[in-house]
Order: structure tokens, then sequence, then C-alpha cells
């Protein structure tokens, strides 16, 4: 890419990073006749399509050396690393291993299998021996492996039947005796046992779980807004919690972060025992279901009657027949498989960035869809939803230009031969990488993190937190229709890859449902979420949080007054200058309707008036400068408290670089104990970096084993966050966790309430899927 872009004439440069969408078929086409004539671009496209340069594709030598690794750490008993080595063996083993005597991917499951089952994972060792299976169905150690995992798991009858199998596909008199001897061994196990532990499931756990279904509740449309173009809005008065719309994606593609960690379709975190591409090492799946769906290959045959082996009674045939079925249907998916025409070995996919690899999968989606492999004139229609072309930065636009040339080329060569590279088709394509950029959601995962103290010998002395983690972006054509708002009434989250969205606040008929896009008031204050929505949406935010001077905007950065009984916010600059553009100019200008002059937020209890008691109250402006009190109108030297500040933030800086590698020494948490002690004396009880603070000193605490003191300095962090975003909002939910877990050190009752009232936060936001999406402690009770 760098080298293409630095050859660009500048002139052309030039034209493109001016252009608006009404230039694009001219700039797209004068690039387009510039690369043609350019070497540099073939030889590109060529390392991008070329099957002989893949490094994505299958290679049977990466494979069995791979697969010699493994089972030197098997035989070393690191079967953790026996399996991960047996699981990369896996993407590069070819489906059909020509001139070997066993197929290689059905021997790389049984030695897989193997290790799972000294590892206690009885279950993915049931589901790798039935993927052996269905690949060489005649394979007697596969069966015998399986008989094994069938007894562990209780399943004696199975288990018999197993190693009948076994016994008659099994050529060797030492195997024949093996077998015999394990045969024995589970009979007695079967007469002592005479209820089964365990009923079997031949599904094993290869099927992807689904979660019980809740109907829509609310009824919601989409309309034109006189403001923000298109939006959501009730038609009805909905309560809090009411699910109000599920969707699944237009297209969808994993971050390139998770592509290890991961499941490349549903996004589910992989299982031990992840499945591979058919056709190439690029993706893992967490079932063989999620492989063929996103695939569109079906894993394996059913072998016909009496294909199986010589003279096998028809008993054994019936019984292979059953227990093969179970992952090799043949049944078609309606779904237009997502990565088949990335699957060929050649690595754009996985070099070209991910929103312009979704992209190509919207592409093809269109083409399939249109059963035209050359029709995509009307591809900007596809997903008609507003684009920020005109508002890109020069650079991202030259940018686009190139991923988007190259990306027709790369679908050209391994997709549709016939497809057109023009200039009016790349500057379709442009449009639609304009479009993904600010209409794709990142789906996330709420990811436990435990932070685990010397003292842990038992598992017990650790703080538990939860984060979002992005780990796919995904088009969804209605649920682009929600607009954003920094005070959302809506939440989004994703089971799986389906879009769901549930009310967290009862709106009435005719409101409009808003979602977050990310910046919140009390994460980041007025100017960090108008910079941020400016920059990722092109659009200055004038939702209620942005629109009215409210009580944690004041908070978040403000300076403690030089009074000792006096509460008010003294601001820096910055901040003043937000505050004027809410109450100056509109309490001063008496021309403006009384209802156009609420623009200080109703909080009651006298919130803003406290902090702000000359500006709001006595509308007193004199005192609206920077380092003045609001409230009392005090002087604060704001360079003396910066500067002590800035000395604070190298300690604290000290202490959180010792909470990641588990290393807090005496001198450094004392010294952050003085520190926070600054920082209340210098800022105002309310500014978030208190909070920040006190949650470091309650994991370094806990970390030291003195998880009372934790709690302490836990709940004052917790204290401040209900102050910046309410006492219902899903960050507090979060931080009970970490509160709850430190309360279960000590075995303290707290921490049953705890755990019921971030329970109740969290089913405002997930409703009847909050126990799926958090551990049983805190998702049910």
């Amino acid at each position: 890419m760098e080298k293409l872009k630095s050859v660009v004439p500048s002139a052309l440069r030039q034209q493109i990073t001016k252009s608006g969408p009404d230039d694009l078929p001219a700039t797209c086409s004068s690039l387009l006749h510039f690369f043609s004539h350019l070497p540099l671009f073939y030889q590109v496209v060529k390392e991008l399509t070329d099957p002989e340069n893949a490094l994505c594709r299958k290679d049977s030598n990466a494979a069995s050396e791979l697969k010699l690794r493994g089972n030197e750490s098997f035989s070393k008993g690191d079967y953790r690393k026996a399996i991960h080595f047996y699981t990369q063996a896996f993407r590069f083993a070819p489906s059909n291993s020509d001139g070997m005597e066993k197929n290689l991917v059905a021997v790389l499951y049984v030695n897989r299998a193997s290790a799972l089952h000294n590892m206690g994972h009885f279950l993915e060792c049931l589901d790798d021996c039935g993927r052996a299976l269905a690949i060489s169905p005649t394979y007697a150690k596969a069966w015998f492996r399986r008989c094994k995992a069938n007894a562990s798991l209780g399943n004696y009858e199975e288990a018999i039947q197993d190693l009948k199998v076994s016994l008659e596909l099994e050529v060797s008199l030492s195997g024949k005796r093996q077998i015999e001897s394990e045969l024995g061994i589970i009979l007695d196990r079967q007469k002592l046992m005479h209820s089964s532990l365990y009923k079997s499931n031949k599904n094993g756990s290869d099927a992807r779980t689904y979660v019980t279904d809740e109907p829509i509740q609310g009824n919601v449309q989409c309309v034109s807004l006189s403001t923000k173009g298109r939006g959501i809005v009730s038609c009805a008065n909905i309560h809090l919690g009411t699910l109000v719309h599920k969707e699944d994606p237009y297209a969808a593609i994993i971050l390139k972060t998770c592509r290890e960690t991961n499941c490349h379709f549903c996004f589910n975190e992989l299982p031990v025992h992840a499945v591979p591409c058919e056709s190439c090492s690029i993706p893992l799946y967490c079932s063989s279901q999620c492989q063929l769906v996103s695939g569109g290959k079906v894993f394996g045959k059913i072998p016909r009657k009496s294909g199986f082996h010589k003279d096998l009674p028809d008993e054994i045939e019936k019984y292979i027949s059953e227990c093969i079925s179970v992952g090799n249907s043949d049944q078609c998916t309606e779904n237009i498989p997502e990565h088949r025409h990335e699957c060929e070995g050649a690595h754009w996919p996985s070099i070209l960035p991910s929103d312009v690899v979704l992209a190509g999968r919207i592409i093809v989606k269109f083409i399939e869809q249109q059963k035209n492999s050359g029709c995509v004139s009307n591809l900007q229609a596809v997903l008609d939803l507003c684009h920020n072309y005109a508002h890109l930065p020069p650079d991202t636009k030259l940018e686009m230009h190139i991923y988007s040339i190259m990306l027709l080329n790369c679908l050209q060569k391994n997709y549709a031969p016939k497809l057109p590279v023009t200039g009016a088709i790349i500057s379709q394509v442009v449009i639609l990488l304009s479009q993904i950029r600010v209409n794709a959601m990142a789906i996330v995962r709420m990811k436990s993190f435990d932070k685990r103290g010397p003292s842990d010998e038992h598992g017990n002395d650790f703080t538990s937190t939860l984060e979002q983690v992005k780990v796919g972006q995904a088009i969804y054509l209605l649920g682009s229709m929600f607009n954003h708002s920094c005070r959302p009434n809506s939440h989004a989250y994703f089971l799986s890859r389906t879009l769901h969205v549930r009310i967290t606040d009862s709106v009435s008929v005719g409101s409009e449902l808003e979602i977050s896009y990310g910046p919140q008031v009390g994460q980041w204050d007025h100017k960090d979420r108008q910079k941020i929505l400016r920059d990722n949406y092109s659009f200055s935010c004038q939702c209620s949080g942005c629109s009215q001077l409210n009580l944690s905007d004041l908070y978040i950065n403000a300076y403690k007054c030089a009074k000792p009984d006096c509460d008010g916010a003294v601001l820096d600059s910055t901040l003043t200058s937000y505050v004027k553009q809410k109450v100056d100019p509109i309490f001063g200008d008496p021309a403006i309707p009384y209802t156009q002059k609420q623009k200080v937020e109703n909080t009651g209890n006298n919130g803003i008036v406290g902090l702000a008691h000359y500006v709001v109250d006595k509308q007193d402006f004199n005192y609206l400068n920077p380092g003045h009190c609001l409230n009392c109108g005090s002087y604060c030297d704001l360079e003396s408290a910066s500067a002590a500040i800035s000395k604070a933030e190298n300690c604290i800086r000290r202490l959180q670089d010792a909470i990641s590698i588990n290393d807090i020494q005496a001198e450094s948490l004392s010294n952050a104990l003085m520190v926070s002690n600054i920082l209340r004396s210098t800022l105002h009880p309310c500014n978030k970096r208190i909070s920040e603070v006190e949650d470091n000193i309650a994991q370094a605490m806990c970390l030291v084993g003195e998880p009372q003191a934790a709690i302490d300095h836990c709940k004052l962090s917790i204290k401040i966050l209900e102050k910046l975003y309410g006492s219902n909002h899903i960050v507090i939910g979060n931080e009970l966790v970490k509160l709850r877990s430190i309360q279960m050190q000590l075995r303290d009752c707290n921490a049953e309430i705890t755990t019921k009232r971030a329970h109740e936060i969290f089913l405002r936001y997930f409703g009847s899927h909050t126990g799926v999406i958090f551990p049983c402690g805190i998702g049910c009770t």
C-alpha cells in the first residue's frame, strides 16, 4: 500500500484528496489508468492473488512437522502444548491427504482427542473422535478413543459398541488384544454402575448452543427526522428492559487481533478443540456447523451401506452409520457462505484491512443475490446507508481509492473473472468503504479478567474485572438506523453475531430510541466526546447530554475550591468555555424564548446549583473565568495545582506498572496512598481521576493480601462513578463485579447484596440474556 501511495503523481494525489462524492468516477478512472501502466501495481496484485505465492494455502509438510511437535509434547506429558500444535497442524493439513496410508486430518483429530482425554475434556474428545470418523469411518484407533471418551463420561453402552467396531476393524493381533482387554474392563464397570452417569448426546459439544429465543415486545419504526436524517422511534410507551430489536448482520468479519482466540463466524471464544477451514489456513471455528455456514463446504460424506469394510456385520454397519451421520449432513445452508470466495489459498483476505475484506464480502453477497457474477452496477444502493466521504481526511481518501482498486482486482482474480473493474465501479466501492466506516458496528464480548495475589494458593485472593472486548465488525441494515446519544435510552449487545437492542430507560410514544456509538456522559468530557464523534462519524452531537449543562461534565475534570467548606467546581479554560457556551449567551439574551433557555440539566436536589451557584442561580458571569469557583467565586491557583498533579501522576504510573506485572512493593503502595491524598486536596471530590486512582489502589491492596482495604478503596471509586454515570449505569454493574470478587474473599455477607444489585443493573441492559452473558454468580440469582 505505501509503495503504491508513494508513486501516485502529486497532481493526481491532489485531485483525489480534494474530491467529493460527485468527483469519484473521474478520480477513480484517473487512478486506474495510472495503475494500468505501472508494473509495480501488477506485481502487488500478483503477490496478493497468486496461489503459488499464497501463504495461506494448505501445506502437508508444514502440517506433518507441527504434528511431530505435537507428538513430542504429548510424549512429555505437556498435553496443552500438544493440543496447540495439533490445532495448528489442522490449519495446514489438506482434507484429502493423497498418498498417505491414513488421512492426515483424521490422524490429527485422534491425536488431539487423546490429549483432550488426558486433560479431562471428555466431551471435546468425543467431538474430535466423531470428526475423525466422519473422514475415515474405518479408523479403528478413532473408535477405540471414542470408547475411552464414552467410558469416562459413564456412557458404557456406547463405549462397548465402540469397542466392538474397533475390534472388527483392527488388523493387528496386539491391537485386538488391547481392545479385548479394554472391553473386559468396561464390562466390569458397567456391572458396577447400572445407571449411566451421563446420557449420550451424539451431537457432543460440536453443535452451536443457541440461547432461548426472546420475542421482540417493543413496537418501533424507522422514520425521517428533521435534524438527523433517519432514526428509530417508539410507536407506544415502552418499559425499561424491553427487547425492541434483533437482527443478523448483512455482512460481518472478525478483527485480525482475535483470529487466534475467537470463532471466525459466530465470534464466540474458541474452544480447546477448534475446527479449521477445509481449504485454507486462515480461519478457526468453534464447531463444524460454523465452519459449514461460513465456508459452505460439507464436512465429509455419509458412506453408503456396505462401503465401510468387507464382511462387517449388519448391526456394526448400522451403528457406524448412526454415529458418523452427525456432522456429515448434506443439508445446504440458506446463507451465502461469506468465506468461500476467500479460502482458495490466496492471502489477500489476511493482508488487506478488515473493513476492506468486509467490503469484499458485501460485494460477493450482492453478486450472489443477483445470480450474476458481473452485475455490480447498482452496488451503492445495496446498503442504502449514509456515508462521510466528503469529510474524510485527505490521506484516507487516497487510501480508499487504492484499496477499492486492489479489492476489485483480487475478487476478479480469485472469484469472478467477469467482474468489471472500471472507474464507475471503483467509485461505488469507495462509497461502500465510506458507508462501512460510519455504519459498521463493533461486535463486542464481555470478558472477565482475574488478577491473582501472592497468597493465592487456593485461588482465593483475586480481583475480577469485566471489560468489553471488540472481536468483530458487522453491517446491520436496520440497526444502523439507531442514532447516537451520549445519554442513550437503549443498549446494543450481541449474542453470537446477532444484534439485540434493549430499552434501558422507559420511553413514551413517539420518542426516539438512541444507542451509544462509544462516547458517553461520564466516560469523557464534552470536548472529548465531540472530537471522537466528529473524527469517526463526522457530526456534532446535540443529544441531551451535550446540549445541556450537566453535573457529570462539571465534575469530571474539575478542581477543588480553595475554601474547605465549599463544594463548588473550579474549572480550567476548556471547561470554562464549555459552561459559557451553555449559559452565558442564552441567559444574556432576553430576546430568546424561555423554553430555549433550558440549557442547564434539571438534576434536582440543587445539584448543579451547589456546584455553580454564581453561574446558574445568580447568573453572575463575572466569575465565569478559569480558576474561579463557580459556587462562591474564590480563586484557585491552577498552575500550582497542575504542577502538583503532574508530579503525582508519575507515582501513579509506577503503581500501574507494578500492578501489570503483579509485583507491588510496599514503597510504591505507600507513595500511591500519599498521592491519593494530594489529588483529593487538589481536585474536586467527584473528579474522575480520583476514582481511577482509588481503583488502582484497590487492585494493589488485593494483590498484596489486604482485601478489606481493597474493599474500602473500591467503594470510594464506585461512589464517584455513580456521580458521573448515575447509579444504574452498566459501568457501575461492572465495578460491582469487582467489588463482589473481593468481598467473597472475606466471605463478607455484603457480597450477596452486591451481587443482587449488579444483577438488577444488568437486567436493564441484557434482560433474560443476563445469565448467558455473565458468569452464573452474577447472571443468575
